[in-house]
């Protein structure tokens, strides 16, 4: 009898969904913030809580020598990128139902695909192309420009899923060169950096619980990014990436439980237009990556 009931991809797929799951709580603790304290404030207290359990996990996975760099000025430039997405991404929280953030931030894989050719020189094939296409018009259907249901907050988000784009183009680019735990370590740094900077001039001194949310929101933020990496390890991008959209259920059920929000059918429309763009991404490169594994 094996050793082990679940196989190395079934254990990937569920530190995957364990980590969509983490995200997901700790993006409503950040709208339920939101309500009264600044974005900068938010994310300040999320990344001061997030780089010491960065550093401890360092620690364990191979000494604080991981967080070693030759490239600075790489680390400083992905972590105002960083720095832009979470302010665009928890400013969109705090205008938006959090179904609708999250379902426009799900357009991140489509502009990475797009941004691909001019800022790395990739080759991207019809199909691909063609789903990041399709995948930008989902998200169009979602924010719906020049409507009634349009909300500039809508395009705010959009930025932060480009920002965040920009942040895994350059992880693809400069990421085989780098540590691991250095790319999360000082991308979380520089955030710090510039939210405390900021700080002064937004400071809401936090209500006892509040300091509850700043905590909760920080460990859920490291417990996510900790689960995704052992989903990487278990089991081939290809495979768990797809898992990212059970994102979407828990925004419906947080936002329906806590604030009452249902989003309409556009919102829905939309979001199975963008999952059905990033599936066919994430199909076409499971493809691609079998092709080139060598044979046994």
């Amino acid at each position: 009898m094996s050793s082990s009931l679940l196989s190395s991809s079934q254990k990937g797929i569920l530190w995957m969904c364990l980590g969509v799951f983490c995200l997901s709580v700790g993006d409503a603790i950040s709208k339920w913030l939101g309500e009264v304290h600044s974005p900068i404030q938010i994310i300040f207290f999320r990344t001061l809580i997030s780089l010491p359990l960065i550093a401890l996990i360092a620690h364990f996975n191979g000494g604080l020598r991981k967080l070693s760099t030759r490239r600075p000025g790489v680390h400083l430039v992905r972590g105002l990128l960083a720095t832009g997405t979470m302010l665009c991404f928890v400013f969109g929280l705090t205008v938006l139902p959090l179904a609708e953030t999250t379902a426009i931030a799900f357009a991140a894989p489509m502009f990475v695909t797009l941004l691909s050719v001019p800022l790395l020189g990739e080759r991207v094939e019809r199909l691909p192309l063609i789903a990041a296409v399709v995948g930008f018009l989902g998200v169009l259907v979602v924010v719906r420009p020049g409507t009634a249901g349009f909300q500039l907050g809508a395009l705010v988000v959009v930025g932060a899923a480009l920002f965040y784009a920009l942040v895994m183009i350059t992880a693809r680019r400069y990421g085989v060169r780098e540590y691991l735990w250095a790319m999360v370590f000082y991308v979380t740094l520089v955030p710090l950096l510039v939210t405390g900077a900021m700080l002064p001039w937004v400071w809401q001194t936090p209500w006892p619980l509040h300091w509850l949310g700043f905590m909760g929101a920080g460990v859920f933020g490291i417990g996510a990014m900790a689960c995704i990496t052992l989903a990487f390890r278990h089991a081939p991008a290809a495979l768990v990436a797809p898992f990212d959209y059970t994102g979407m259920v828990w925004a419906v059920l947080l936002g329906w439980w806590l604030w009452g929000e249902m989003p309409d059918l556009w919102v829905y429309v939309g979001t199975m237009i963008i999952i059905a763009s990033g599936l066919a991404i994430a199909y076409h490169e499971r493809r691609i990556s079998l092709k080139r594994r060598p044979a046994s």
